[in-house]
């Protein structure tokens, strides 16, 4: 059977290379008795390829059944897939027959595989290796002849390695994978997919035709269509039983497209973007190469003060440095702590009481205080800091966290971390 047939069999709408080679992987496992893994989007068609490789395959007189495991409460999926003897469990009152012995001679079709329990899974498993399997509440092996089909929308792959799925089932239905494309892959057949639900709806409720114009067309085929052939069915039924003007615009079309889901999930350049905050990084590292320019500049000016004797010749180099600590440090005010500078280095700044020894324009440095281990927390140094740029710019938190270097939303968070 060629593609065309199948798709006037089984009523399949579209043209596109996706679609059609999904049709032809289905026809050409269908006469095997391989496992089949179906993997697409909700709404997207896996049944209907279940159907497919059933009907033209040569089980196609033996019985079909579809089974969503995700439906299944997990305490009686067991009974529901192999079957139980009486007194199994509280309220088995007789003997029940499972879909694998039911079905014995046709195919079984596992919908939502990914959301079936891992001990379930187990027993699964054996009857793909071997045909065999084992009632609840019962110790007798019985054997059983189906083709499985499984289905899901998410990667089982994914679950696999959050050990939520067997890697050994997964491998053994992994057979052949068959995977649907989504409808926004296949634009070329939305709106014939959407003129056919239309007519059938009108047809079944006997009201006129409806139509589309330019614009509305291309509303129609840009959407994303997340619920996929469902959502654009479930679309085109509600136009043709609500809408009274049956020539359809883009304004009143989109009335009918959830906003939330009206975003293109192709990948997309983003202009003028927020600066993401990462984590605490950014601060701790601006605190880090802040400390760390300011210990140069002050080795450096320590030394000249030292190979001098007193202030050096290139002394207006370092003044931008000193008057930075000037605007961060808070001197100590007792007088084990002193540390006096005889000379104004910018008018604009607070500078300490002038010695009055002036000879040969010497400046004299006195230091009484006993040395005091620093703290190195960074903590500490991170809360000092985020002090300090809050009362420099009198509560502002925009401009304290420009000059700290970091996002505002961070410097809320740092706030409420450490209680300031």
């Amino acid at each position: 059977m060629d593609i065309q047939e199948i798709k006037q069999r089984f009523g399949i709408i579209g043209n596109s290379p996706l679609l059609n080679r999904a049709i032809n992987i289905a026809n050409q496992v269908a006469p095997t008795d391989i496992s089949v893994l179906i993997t697409g989007e909700s709404g997207s068609g896996k049944e209907v390829f279940s159907h497919i490789i059933h009907q033209i395959s040569p089980r196609k007189h033996g019985p079909f059944i579809a089974v969503n495991c995700g439906a299944i409460p997990e305490g009686t999926i067991d009974s529901e897939l192999f079957g139980h003897e009486k007194g199994a469990y509280t309220g088995a009152v007789g003997e029940r027959k499972g879909y694998f012995e039911t079905v014995n001679g046709g195919t079984i079709f596992l919908d939502e595989i990914a959301e079936m329990p891992l001990g379930t899974q187990a027993r699964l498993l054996r009857v793909l290796e071997s045909g065999q399997f084992i009632k609840v509440g019962s110790s007798k092996v019985e054997k059983t002849n189906v083709r499985v089909i499984a289905a899901t929308n998410v990667d089982v792959y994914d679950a696999v390695k959050a050990g939520k799925f067997r890697e050994d089932l997964y491998y053994r239905l992994n057979t052949v994978p068959l995977r649907i494309p989504p409808l926004r892959d296949r634009k070329e057949d939305v709106y014939l997919l959407f003129r056919k639900f239309t007519s059938d709806f009108t047809d079944k409720y006997r009201t006129p035709p409806i139509q589309l114009d330019d614009e509305a067309q291309q509303v129609l085929i840009n959407y994303s269509w997340p619920g996929n052939v469902r959502q654009l069915k479930n679309m085109a039924e509600q136009l043709a039983v609500l809408e009274r003007d049956r020539i359809i615009t883009a304004q009143t079309l989109l009335t009918y497209i959830p906003h939330e889901t009206s975003r293109s999930n192709l990948p997309m350049r983003l202009d003028n973007q927020p600066k993401e905050d990462f984590s605490e990084r950014d601060i701790l590292y601006k605190v880090l190469f802040d400390m760390k320019r300011d210990m140069v500049e002050l080795k450096k000016l320590v030394a000249n003060i030292i190979e001098h004797g007193g202030v050096p010749a290139n002394y207006d180099d370092h003044s931008q440095a000193i008057n930075q600590l000037y605007r961060d440090i808070e001197l100590p005010q007792s007088t084990e702590a002193q540390f006096t500078l005889h000379h104004p280095v910018n008018a604009s700044i607070n500078t300490p009481v002038p010695s009055h020894n002036h000879k040969n324009n010497d400046y004299h440095i006195t230091h009484d205080a006993e040395e005091v281990e620093e703290s190195l927390s960074l903590i500490e140094k991170e809360s000092d800091l985020i002090r300090k740029a809050l009362k420099k710019h009198k509560g502002k938190r925009k401009l304290a966290a420009n000059e700290l270097g970091i996002s505002e939303r961070t410097l809320y968070r740092k706030i409420k971390e450490l209680n300031l």
